[in-house]
């Protein structure tokens, strides 16, 4: 094999990988990576790597077997994705998705038992939402992507702190605080694949009560947003702004019902979901450390 013919077929890898996890850059590897950098409070600077790659590791492994279940459904509702794509095969994506279980695993184990416990748990919860179909049902998806999510965290937190082998009791509460926040407002995600999800037959929130669930964004996320600032002492101008972002995003749930707005609202949430996943990090740089102070 030449060097040409080499170079485009890891660059064709490289690229079916990123397209593996592109849409979840926003969603889940920068809220998860700032989380982690404020709740454990980040050891070094050279930590920041381990924790993107780990985080981005895992949703790598996450999404492969995910897209690997219904391709139909990606060929029809999300068809720049690789396997509808044509960039890699159903068979190979077959493949990688299981070999990336002890490659996940593997990698875990070289931090601390802890790390990987929780690297675990993601693949068990990944093999129940997938294989086992929790994913189905407007409930047992939400509270296995929270679960889920809660791995992804404090897998994170621990590589990202100073003692690989245990969580502090402020990164405790914000992952606590973070599966209940992500369990009721993950619906926020569903709304902009209703067409997809309907074709196959998934009960997703908003499909199973589209009222209610456009209801619970607009109540949920102020009061989330309330709850939040007053957990970890945000102060009144930036609590204030805070909470009227979370309201008229909440507001465009209710009153944008387009496909096309409902992308855009996803977006919008998104950018409420890191920020709120930045507040511990207010609470330890300018309470705990005033407190360390005095």
């Amino acid at each position: 094999m030449s060097a040409l013919v080499f170079g485009r077929v890891i660059s064709k890898s490289l690229v079916t990988l990123h397209l593996f996890t592109q849409n979840d850059i926003l969603t889940t590897i920068i809220p998860t990576t700032l989380f982690a950098l404020v709740a454990a409070p980040l050891c070094n600077s050279y930590r920041c790597v381990h924790v993107v790659w780990w985080i981005w590791l895992h949703l790598l492994h996450f999404n492969v077997a995910n897209q690997v279940i219904d391709p139909a459904e990606d060929g029809r509702n999300k068809a720049s994705r690789p396997i509808p794509a044509g960039y890699i095969s159903l068979r190979d994506a077959t493949y990688l998705r299981w070999s990336l279980v002890p490659i996940c695993l593997i990698s875990s184990a070289f931090y601390s038992i802890q790390v990987l416990s929780a690297s675990l748990a993601m693949t068990l919860l990944t093999l129940w939402y997938n294989e086992f179909k929790a994913h189905s049902h407007w409930f047992s998806k939400n509270l296995m992507s929270g679960l889920g999510y809660a791995c992804f965290q404090a897998g994170a937190t621990l590589i990202a702190g100073r003692d690989m082998s245990r969580l502090e009791p402020d990164a405790v509460l914000a992952v606590l605080l973070s599966i209940a926040m992500f369990v009721t407002t993950l619906q926020a995600q569903d709304f902009k694949d209703q067409e997809g999800d309907r074709s196959i037959g998934r009960r997703t929130l908003p499909i199973a009560h589209p009222s209610p669930a456009r209801i619970s964004m607009f109540v949920g996320l102020p009061m989330w947003s309330i709850c939040l600032t007053q957990v970890w002492g945000v102060d009144a101008f930036c609590s204030v702004a805070f909470i009227f972002y979370a309201g008229l995003v909440g507001l465009r749930f209710m009153v944008c019902k387009t496909t096309q707005a409902d992308r855009l609202s996803c977006k919008l949430y998104s950018l409420w979901f890191s920020v709120a996943h930045l507040l511990p990090g207010y609470w330890r740089y300018f309470h705990e450390a005033r407190m360390h102070i005095s």
